[in-house]
């Protein structure tokens, strides 16, 4: 009979408890998954453990609850989830290689061999390096210049490679374009404003005398005809 009853309750355990696997990043936060229905049943009691969870408690707890107040071992292993809500998840800060293996987490659920018993198998991994993004490099204005003068210091009385020269001819033939596309645009501005002046003074100008000559052309027209008459 007793053979029958632990076999009946290792059979109850097992159909409770569940394992998953979670890959980490070494250097990186990563979060072990453990949820209840807190609606249901309110706060619970709940407690996380390194190692498959056991037929009571956690085995080598690191973090715990009795509802009320929370334990940790270390300031590590953190609870960043709506506890109230039922979010239990473990996270693990700046996790290293020795994090990896079984964590167990138990959530007592009031009633017989009702327990939430999760276990995640957790495997590290090396995070990949993130490759430097290199901007296409140009020159701006007063590089040249620098460029030349850091030059010549370094390399007098030494052979200089062609490529270099190339780089700094480059550089100082952009700046000339530049400085002369400014001056360029500065020059047609001031023409286009004078210009506008121009036809401004030319308008204003044209309607003060057209008055007066069509009051002459009418004056000379009437008196020829006065001649005519005569």
């Amino acid at each position: 009979m007793r053979g029958l009853f632990y076999f009946c309750l290792s059979i109850m355990t097992q159909v409770s408890s569940s394992t998953v696997e979670v890959t980490g990043l070494v250097g990186h936060n990563v979060t072990l998954r453990c949820t209840y229905d807190a609606q249901t049943h309110g706060v619970l009691s709940f407690c996380w453990g390194q190692g498959m969870v056991p037929n009571s408690q956690c085995s080598r707890t690191i973090l715990s609850s009795d509802g009320t107040v929370l334990t940790m071992k270390s300031s590590r292993f953190q609870l960043r989830g709506r506890v109230s809500g039922g979010d239990v998840s473990l996270t693990i800060l700046d996790a290293q290689w020795s994090d990896a293996g079984v964590y167990g987490c138990r959530v007592e659920i009031p009633g017989w061999f009702n327990d939430l018993k999760l276990n995640t198998h957790l495997l590290m991994e090396e995070a990949p390096e993130e490759q430097p993004v290199t901007p296409d490099w140009r020159p701006t204005v007063g590089v040249s210049q620098e460029l030349l003068t850091t030059f010549a210091a370094s390399t007098e009385n030494e052979e200089v490679p062609v490529l270099a020269l190339d780089v700094i001819g480059i550089a100082s033939t952009e700046e000339k374009l530049k400085a002369f596309l400014e001056v360029g645009n500065i020059g047609r501005v001031a023409a286009l404003f004078f210009f506008a002046i121009i036809i401004i003074l030319v308008f204003a100008f044209g309607r003060r005398l057209l008055p007066k000559r069509k009051l002459q052309d009418v004056n000379i027209s009437t008196a020829e005809n006065i001649y005519e008459v005569l």
